[in-house]
Parts: structure tokens; sequence; C-alpha cells
């Protein structure tokens, strides 16, 4: 009879790992590697004998290649899928302007307005060899009216009829228009309309209406799914499009025989400053919103990845790091036959590979659902263009493996160092009780890590300017919560120890005297749930605090009576001139909104950038309708090539009034502008503001998105705009949100979902691993006299000091990490912590451990005593 508590030689589990380790050491001259046959051989023994201890190492792996193999997709679906050529579909090459602005070495950021090319584009690329004919293109947004509303269904574009061959368009009845007042409706759009050839329609370009006849009704070659078309005459396009002598783009009908490929490599050897699309990248050229929702999703798969990455290294190597713990009675005993910590290490490390590739391979059909399943979420929310197909391929998989079994040998790495290092005499005298000192380097690493993460999130948003300050307290939490990781036995021993002083009953002497002595045990359980807490306290709250800052200003800052809005394209520049004749009206403010790249040079030879919500405001009328914060210069110098910053963006490039930065307009134009003021107000009404007449000229579709307005009599202003069927009066509360939203907040929202859902998975992995191994534990505390009720209320009060610790930890971790940016985005120490999101969290926080502690609990108690202390481990 073996002396643990009866059982014989044959239940212990660790006898192959035994047998095997002591053949090894008769080798020990021999050098065994952790990925050769014999120590893989000895590690699948192992496992095959603890199949219950490494399920849950396992389970955190394969969920994290999951992750990891979803965001892959995604991101090679951004890198090479695309949608399919509706209006240039029989194009074999369709030729446009440079959509993005190079940067050597990084990424190049994508342009949010057209990038038009000369009219004389179209005889250039005509003369290549291999073209039969080229065709220039023009759209023009246009906003179709059914019984006076906003015809419903997807955007409208006017083209001239020249253009209708790049699809093909077939009339199907009636004829191609013939007269400035003729327009022939795409298939699709005449039947949501109801029109028919010889009706009569009413079109609005910018905010203008005009009638038109319904000359015919053409049908594409293909179905078109992301837009409709309307076809005026060429003459008639080229006027409403607003720029004289340009086009956007150039379709190519390649000549019989020719390969699109190699034609499009001609052109652009011929017609210098051009870029060819061909394939599905034909698409991009038709509408900017896929190759903007392309980089998108570039962007957001890569910073939600590399995030993913980070979290599964370290809940990996903290599931490890609790197995390796639970096996200290088996690496006891390996070391006391004769194992060599060289072998332990191997060992360990050969387990840890295989559990990490078997994992990763079985989360690999899961990566591809999850992302099918974001790829539907994203299609739904419009981050992606309906028809933007999912590429899937075997190097996402290939990656997630790679990033798994890495982050499975690390963390078996570090969980076995301690275990290896044990002498014989030592280790078979200490598998009963756990260490209570911490390895010198983990503590002084830990006790490191809390002063570098206050300080960060305290010092550097009141030493550093613009967004280095917010990114630096924004990384605070992550610091923080590592020293949690490294410092919990202490951590824990200490909350522990605190709530021991007051007195209790039995089982809380029981819950408070286990959660003491086993306290690595339980940091390493708690540690997902406090980075659960702490890292959707920051997301979410840092989302809040933006939010509230982005309304608070815009709520403070329109000062006019009135704004008008359009539910329509835009609002025609002139018509602010027209508003300025209605008896009664005493300013009329236009606003026109963009995006802008500003530049600047680094330390070195290269630049940086960054991409801002930009403004066109007409400097006479902001004293009167808007109020931007004004820190230090004068908006009333806002003319020519000048430009106002806010506090932030001024921080970030490092410039002040008087000083002067590079500023990419919309279309790519570049204004070397002077800054004459830094405002406070960003947040509200977009980061860099501009001349008016600057910032129209480089948009695509040349009109202001709203206008404010101040007067006397709003009965006269509401009958003038009678006139204007897509145009509203509203009060200055309309524009109380946030305008600078760009839709992506659902997006994060869902990524930030994910996020927490895998640390969700993880916190009950670890719960249900460290208290299911308890069944000895519990077992012998029934044979002493406990009584099985007792032993649940234990665990009752172990899990709400679980629950309780994550909550207090994880908020104080989060905690200057919000500070921090709270100062820097609106100088308060306040963020915006809405009390029923927070509760929100600390309900999902005893939602998910408290059935993770208490039902495995439950399980192990159902055996009696004597049966559960007589099975192996």
């Amino acid at each position: 009879m073996s002396r643990e508590y009866g059982t014989t030689a044959a239940d212990r589990p660790a006898a192959p790992a035994t047998a095997l380790t002591t053949r090894e050491t008769r080798k020990t001259k021999k050098k065994v590697r952790t990925l050769s046959r014999q120590n893989l051989s000895l590690a699948w023994s192992t496992i095959r004998g603890r199949k219950g201890g490494f399920a849950a190492v396992l389970v955190a792996v394969a969920v994290g290649s999951a992750v990891i193999t979803a965001c892959g997709v995604l991101l090679e679906t951004g890198i090479r899928s695309g949608v399919p050529a509706e209006r240039y579909h029989r194009a074999a090459v369709v030729v446009g302007g440079h959509q993005a602005m190079p940067v050597e070495g990084d990424t190049d950021p994508r342009l949010s307005e057209r990038v038009r090319l000369p009219a004389g584009t179209v005889g250039k690329v005509a003369a290549v060899e291999g073209v039969e004919s080229a065709v220039g293109d023009v759209s023009v947004r246009t906003t179709v009216l059914k019984g006076g509303s906003v015809l419903d269904g997807p955007p409208v574009y006017g083209h001239g009829w020249s253009a209708s061959v790049l699809a093909p368009f077939t009339v199907r009845a009636g004829t191609p228009p013939g007269a400035a007042e003729d327009v022939v409706l795409d298939e699709g759009l005449a039947r949501r309309l109801g029109a028919s050839p010889g009706d009569a329609v009413t079109l609005v370009t910018g905010s203008e209406p005009a009638s038109y006849r319904v000359s015919g009704v053409a049908a594409p070659a293909a179905p078109f799914h992301r837009q409709s078309a309307v076809f005026f005459t060429d003459d008639r396009a080229a006027r409403l499009h607003g720029t004289p002598g340009t086009v956007d783009a150039v379709g190519v009908l390649a000549a019989p025989g020719t390969d699109p490929g190699e034609l499009a490599e001609r052109i652009e050897k011929a017609v210098p400053g051009v870029v060819t699309y061909t394939g599905d990248d034909r698409s991009d050229a038709e509408t900017l919103d896929v190759g903007q929702m392309r980089a998108f999703v570039i962007e957001v798969a890569s910073a939600f990845g590399a995030t993913m990455i980070l979290l599964v290294i370290i809940v990996v190597a903290g599931t490890l790091a609790l197995s390796v713990q639970q096996r200290r009675r088996e690496l006891a005993l390996l070391r006391a036959v004769g194992a060599t910590p060289r072998q332990v290490l191997r060992m360990i490390g050969g387990e840890a590979v295989l559990v990490g590739g078997i994992g990763a391979v079985l989360g690999a059909v899961p990566g591809v659902l999850l992302a099918l399943l974001l790829h539907t979420v994203f299609t739904a929310a419009g981050a992606l263009p309906p028809g933007f197909s999912l590429v899937i391929t075997v190097l996402p998989v290939l990656f997630a493996l790679l990033v798994c079994v890495l982050a499975a040998r690390i963390g078996g790495w570090l969980a076995a160092r301690r275990a290896a290092k044990v002498s014989p005499v030592e280790a078979l005298g200490d598998v009963a009780v756990e260490p209570r000192k911490l390895g010198w380097f983990r503590l002084s690493l830990g006790v490191l890590l809390v002063p570098a993460g206050l300080a960060v999130a305290v010092v550097l948003p009141i030493v550093l300017p613009g967004e280095a300050a917010i990114e630096g307290a924004a990384s605070s939490a992550l610091i923080l919560v590592i020293a949690v990781g490294l410092l919990g036995p202490k951590l824990f021993g200490g909350i522990a120890a605190l709530l021991g002083r007051r007195p209790g009953g039995v089982t809380r002497f029981l819950a408070i005297a286990n959660s003491r002595a086993r306290a690595r045990r339980l940091s390493a359980a708690t540690t997902p749930l406090i980075m659960g807490v702490t890292m959707a306290s920051a997301q979410l709250f840092s989302g809040t605090t933006l939010a509230a800052t982005a309304q608070d200003q815009a709520a403070a800052g329109v000062i006019a009576d009135h704004v008008v809005t359009s539910v329509g394209a835009g609002i025609s520049p002139g018509l602010a001139g027209e508003l300025r004749d209605v008896p009664g009206v005493r300013t009329v403010g236009p606003v026109v909104r963009t995006s802008a790249i500003l530049t600047w040079p680094d330390d070195g030879d290269g630049i940086q950038y960054r991409i801002s919500t930009a403004q066109g405001v007409d400097p006479a009328a902001v004293p009167d309708t808007l109020d931007l914060g004004l820190l230090r210069g004068d908006l009333n110098r806002l003319t020519g090539s000048t430009v106002a910053l806010s506090r932030l963006v001024a921080g970030t490039v490092g410039v002040d009034v008087g000083g002067s930065v590079d500023v990419h307009l919309g279309d790519g134009t570049v204004e070397k502008a002077t800054v004459v003021a830094v405002y406070e107000n960003g947040l509200g009404f977009g980061d860099v503001t501009l001349p008016h007449d600057v910032v129209i000229a480089h948009t695509t579709d040349h009109l202001d998105q709203w206008l404010m307005v101040n007067t006397d009599r709003e009965a006269e202003l509401s009958a003038a705009l009678k006139a204007y069927p897509t145009l509203r009066l509203r009060d200055a509360e309309a524009l109380t949100a946030a305008p600078t939203d760009d839709g992506g907040g659902g997006i994060s929202l869902v990524l930030n979902a994910v996020l927490l859902g895998y640390l969700a998975i993880a916190v009950v992995n670890t719960l249900v691993m460290a208290t299911i191994s308890r069944r000895r534990e519990f077992a012998l505390l029934r044979l002493v006299g406990t009584r099985t009720d007792q032993v649940r209320s234990m665990m009752r009060r172990e899990a709400g000091i679980v629950v309780l610790s994550a909550v207090v930890v994880g908020t104080l971790a989060a905690l200057p990490s919000l500070i921090g940016m709270s100062y820097a985005i609106r100088e308060s120490v306040f963020p915006s912590i809405p009390p029923l999101m927070y509760l929100g969290i600390v309900g999902a926080a005893a939602a998910i451990a408290w059935p993770a502690v208490m039902l495995p609990a439950r399980l192990a108690l159902r055996p009696p005593a004597v049966e559960a202390i007589a099975r192996a481990e």
C-alpha cells in the first residue's frame, strides 16, 4: 500500500514518466533536445497519463488559436479580397489617381476624397497599344425623390451616357438621353421608383432639385448591389460634376486577346502619375468606400490581432503555470529518483509543444467559423461592402499554430523553472505546502512595474504633449495587470490576511486559511479575471470618456440659433449666400467636413503622419456660430494657407501658433499651412480647422455638411428652405452628439466582446481547473469531520474572495489609466464612468467566476470521501 492515503502503485499517474525518466538518467551523457523523438515520446506519455490536467491548457490554446486564426483571415481578406466590379464590369482596366499618400517604410494612408485626372488622360490612355477604346467617367452624387421624400436604397450616382458601355448597360425601354432634361434610370432604380419612359422624376444634386424626363430604362450586364445609376447627357453630367476639365476615372476596353495585367503595366509606363486597377480591384475606383473599408479592416485586424497574441501568451503561460503547480508531487518524485533539472525542463517543454500544437490545430476550424461570423458582423455594420468575399487560406492557420506553440513553449519554460531548480530533498519536503517566497527576479520585476505603471498614467499626461500622453496612460492598465500577475501570491496572501482579521465561523476561517496557504493557486486562477475586469473597464470607460467629452464640447460649442442639415448628399455651397439675403438672418456660417493628413519630420530622415477629422469654416461667421474653445491665437486670421489645430494635435505634431505644418487635404493636395490658432474642442468639431474655400475645393462632391444660422425670424428662414426638399431646419441641440464619430464604434464593441469573451473562457478554464484538482483536499476535510455543507459554504466564501479580489484589484489597475487618459483628453482627473455599466462589469465577473468555482466543487463533492481520496490525482 502507498503512504498516500491508501492508493496503490497502479493508481499513480506519474509512473510512466518516472519509468521513462529513469531510463533517461542512464543516458545522461547523450544530449536530448526538447523536440527530439525520445523527449516528445516521454512528454506524450505524461499527457496521456494526465489527460484531465492538460485539458485546461488545451482549451486555452485552442480558443486562442481560434481568435488568432480569425484575425489572420480578416487581415488576409483585407489585403487580397475585393468586391466584383459593377459599373466597370466590362472594362478590362480602370485608370484612376493615387488614392493614398505615399509614406516610405510605412503603410500608405488612404485619401478620403476623389483624386481626379485631367480630361486629357483619356486620349493618352486610348493611344496605348492594346486599348480598343478609353472612356472618361464622372460620378455625381444624386438624391432621388419619390412623393417628396428621399427614395430608400443604395446611393445613387449620376454619369454621362457614354460611360454606360463600361458596364455595359442595355436600354430595355425608351431611348438614351438626347436633351439636357433627359435621364436614363437603371432597371432596379426605375422599379423602386415606379418610373417608366416618359415619366417625370425629381433629382437633387447637392441641395438643388430639378425635374427630368425619363427617356429610357437600362439594365446592366451584372446586377448592382452597392449602387444605383442615373445617366445624363455627357454635357449635363460634366456641368453637374462641378470640376471642369477633369474625370474621375478612365475605363479601358481592351482589344481582343489582350491580357488585362500586361495592358495595365503598359498604361502605367505610358501615362505617368496614374494607377491602374484590374480584377476585383476595379471596384476601388468605382466608389471610394471600398478602398477605405479595405484599409479599415487591415488596420483593425492587425491591431486586434497583436493584442490577442499578447493575451494568448499571458493566458496560456498562466494556465501552464497552474498546471505545473498541480503536478508538484509528480515533479518532486521525478527529481527524487534522479531526474536532472534539464530533463524536467525538457519534459515540460515537450509537453507544452505537443499540447500547444494540438490545441492550435483544434482551434483552426472554429477560427475560420469565427472569421465568418466577424465578416458577417462587419458587413452588417457597414465596415465591409456587400460582396466583399472572405479569403480563407492555410496561412492564418499556420501563423496561429506558430504563435500558440511558441506561447505554450515560453509558458512551459517559465512554469517549469522553479520545479526544475528544486533539489530532490527539498522537492519531496515541499510538495504539501506552496513555497512562500517568490523568486527574486519575479518579485523585483513586479515591484518595479507598479511605480512604472503609475508613472506612465500620472506623469506622462502632465509631461508629454498630444496623443503621446493618451497612449502612455492607456498602457498603464496592461503594465499594472502584468505586475499583479507577478506579485499575485503576495497580493492575494495580503488580501486574505486582511480579511482574516475579522472573526467569523469555521467555513470563513477555512476559506481564508486556504487562500493564504494557496496564494499561488489563487493568483494563477484569478489573474485572467482581473485582466478581464481591467481591460473591460479601460476599454469601455475610455470610450465613454471620449464620447462624453465630444458631446460636451459640441453642446457648448454650437452657439448659433439654428442648424440647416441635409438628408441628401449635402448642401450646395451657394445656398449660404442666398440665406444671408433672407430677412432677419444675421449670420450664416457654412461648415464642410473632410479628413486631412498632417505630416511632420521625425527624429531621423523620415516623416510621421496623422489622419485627422477636418472642417472648413468661414472665419467671419465663427464668432457668432461656433465656440471652438480658443486657447491662443486668432481665428480671424484663418484665410489662405493657414490652419487652426486642436490642443491634442498641436501637441502631437509639435507646433504652436506661428509654426507651420504640411496639411494633405482630402484629395492629396498639400498645403504648407501656418498655424494661426490652437483650440480645445477638437473632439467635438474636428482636430483641424481650415478656411472654408480651401477645403470645399478639394472634396469629392463640393458640398457643405451644415449651415449655422442666426436669425430673428425663423418663419422667414423656414419659408426660404421649402424650395429645398432635402434640407431640414433644426435647433442647435441637433449637433450635440459627437459629429466626429466615423461609425467604427460598433466594430470596436464587437471586437471588445470577442476579447472579453476569450478572457471569460480563460477565467472559467482556470477556475474549473483549480477547483476540480482539490478533490482529495475536499475528501480529507470530510474524513476529518467537516460536513459536506460546510465544505460548500467554504467554497462559496472562496468564490466571494475571488470575485471581490478580481473586482477591487482590476478596478484599481484600470483607474490610473482612465484618470491619466481623462486628464490628457480634457484636463480633468474624473473619467466618465456610467454606474450601470460598471455594475454590469461587476455582475459579469460574478456571473463568470461563481459558477466556475461552485459547479466543479459540487461535482468534486459527489463521490464518498473514501472513494474520492483513493482516486488518482
